[in-house]
């Protein structure tokens, strides 16, 4: 007897469900996961989680902090790359969305400019090199002017306002083109100033790197650049009383090449080095008694 028409698509379309399900929703699945039992892609598969002691210390694949209770940096071990993420939370993975033209802070968030800057300071007080970058104040936030001319945006400036700088801040320069500098008094509107970042005299090449002010696209990065590395091994080996040459010898044998031979650039996985520096000074005290 041949089915009503109705009933026949009903019933081709229940059987292409069940068909979807069973490839889709059970044996696709069950492949994944026989496929990441494979000797070699297991640890991968399971996070690469790293154990010490028959503790889990975290992964080679997402960052970590390295600060004690109250946020400050250990001086004793080598720090990671910004996080966007929550402080690399996985659930929060991430971008700040701040692009180069975020240089004004707004009430309750800092521009890029002023995060840029912030932490240029704050990794050049922690390791005793010049933190400053062009753009930014002697303070650490954006070097940035609200500049009011006298037709709208041309004509002589009748004021400036150091955007970044809240009263009673002293201005980070005094005049601009003869007018005095004011700071910027909250709530007050100066979006009719034209914004104007002024460079300074910091030099074109900071001593501290890019990837030490500013979060991966992931916020989850467990590498730092090798220039950033090298610029933590004094305030390392001075923390732990042991030789530069020691600290560097482990920075060089935890710094990975170009993936592939050409893509991207020399990096340092953090908690691997820093684990390696923790297990070298025990081996040390050990052997001295």
């Amino acid at each position: 007897m041949r089915l009503p028409a109705w009933l026949a698509q009903h019933l081709a379309a229940l059987r292409a469900v069940a068909a979807m399900t069973v490839v889709l929703g059970l044996a696709y699945p069950l492949f994944m996961v026989a496929v990441a039992r494979i000797p070699g892609l297991a640890g991968n598969a399971d996070g690469s989680l790293i154990d010490r002691n028959g503790s889990t210390v975290g992964s080679s694949r997402i960052g970590q902090s390295f600060t004690d209770r109250l946020g400050n940096p250990l001086r004793q071990y080598f720090q990671s790359r910004p996080s966007a993420a929550g402080g690399y939370d996985p659930k929060a993975t991430g971008a700040s969305n701040l692009g180069p033209q975020s240089v004004v802070d707004v009430p309750g968030r800092a521009s890029l400019l002023t995060l840029v800057c912030s932490r240029s300071k704050a990794v050049g007080e922690l390791d005793g090199v010049d933190g400053a970058r062009p753009y930014c104040t002697p303070g650490g936030v954006g070097a940035v002017l609200a500049v009011f001319y006298h037709n709208g945006s041309t004509g002589p400036v009748t004021r400036a306002v150091s955007l970044n700088e809240a009263c009673p801040a002293t201005p980070f320069v005094t005049t601009w083109q003869g007018v005095t500098v004011e700071c910027a008094k909250p709530g007050e509107d100066y979006s009719k100033g034209v914004v104007t970042p002024v460079r300074g005299n910091a030099p074109d090449t900071p001593a501290v790197p890019a990837d030490a002010v500013t979060a991966s696209g992931s916020g989850l990065d467990p590498h730092i650049s090798v220039a950033y590395a090298k610029l933590q091994i004094p305030r390392v080996a001075a923390a732990r009383g042991i030789p530069a040459a020691e600290v560097r010898r482990l920075v060089d044998e935890h710094t990975t090449g170009r993936a592939l031979g050409f893509m991207g650039e020399p990096a340092v996985n953090v908690l691997k080095l820093n684990l390696a520096l923790d297990a070298a000074q025990h081996t040390a005290r050990r052997a001295g008694g």
